[in-house]
């Protein structure tokens, strides 16, 4: 059967019978985790491999790891990030928070790769509005 053109999440931190069973013959094209899904790095890790054994190929593995109010993965086996809106409203210095804001992401990322996730769905642009 082809690959489906669909993203699916998992109910726990690791992959049941049941739900091997179904990605084997659905083939989502990738899948995306939460915080319910995480415990510790060597879990996680093993997760990956395992939704990745589970339809036979290196399907992508995403995770909304911002940091700050929105973190997936949290202290004290990942770094705890401030928000970024405390980050842009304490700066200055647009070049300065533009090269603060590349490195954290590039920390972010190497720690999400280091347990076999291969993207960050991050907002590329933030819009702030005002609290009605």
């Amino acid at each position: 059967m082809a690959d489906r053109a669909a993203i699916t999440g998992l109910a726990g931190p690791r992959l049941t019978a049941r739900e091997r069973a179904f990605f084997a013959g659905w083939r989502p094209w990738g899948f995306i985790l939460f915080a319910r899904n995480a415990e510790t790095p060597d879990q996680l890790r093993r997760l990956a491999g395992d939704l990745r054994d589970a339809v036979g190929r290196d399907a992508p593995i995403l995770i909304d790891q911002e940091g700050g109010r929105v973190a997936r993965l949290r202290e004290p086996h990942w770094l705890g990030w401030r928000p970024v809106r405390e980050i842009c409203d304490a700066s200055r210095d647009e070049t300065a928070l533009m090269r603060v804001l590349r490195l954290r992401y590039r920390i972010i990322g190497m720690e999400l790769r280091a347990v076999g996730i291969d993207v960050n769905c991050v907002p590329l642009l933030d819009v702030p509005q005002k609290n009605a």
